[in-house]
């Protein structure tokens, strides 16, 4: 598989998951939409990064060696995803012990009375 094909099918991952939060009533499908858009965004950085014949920076010979903080930033970017969705979670418990509802609709009613 080209890795122009991953970039594309990253984009598309990232519009679909896009479009499924914007008309998502389901306070779940919400947060898997978030979470499949934060993986398209560092699917689409990786794929970036990716150059042929380098290899990681280890050991004394240092010739054709990828650059490690791009890799570093990926790392980060994956734990900052794992934290918001922890927190969205979280939130959603809240929500449901709240309003006993799982829907943004019934939220938003529930909220005004």
């Amino acid at each position: 598989m080209e890795f122009l094909s991953i970039e594309i099918l990253s984009a598309a991952m990232f519009f679909i998951s896009f479009y499924g939060l914007i008309v998502s009533k389901n306070i779940i499908k919400s947060i898997i939409c978030i979470g499949i858009m934060e993986i398209a965004v560092i699917m689409f950085l990786i794929s970036l990064g990716f150059s042929e014949g380098m290899r990681a920076p280890i050991g004394e010979n240092l010739e054709n060696t990828s650059d490690p903080l791009p890799q570093a930033l990926l790392l980060t970017a994956i734990i900052i995803g794992i934290t918001v969705t922890a927190v969205n979670t979280i939130f959603f418990v809240s929500l449901c012990r709240q309003y006993k509802a799982t829907d943004w609709d019934t939220v938003k009613k529930k909220n005004t009375e």
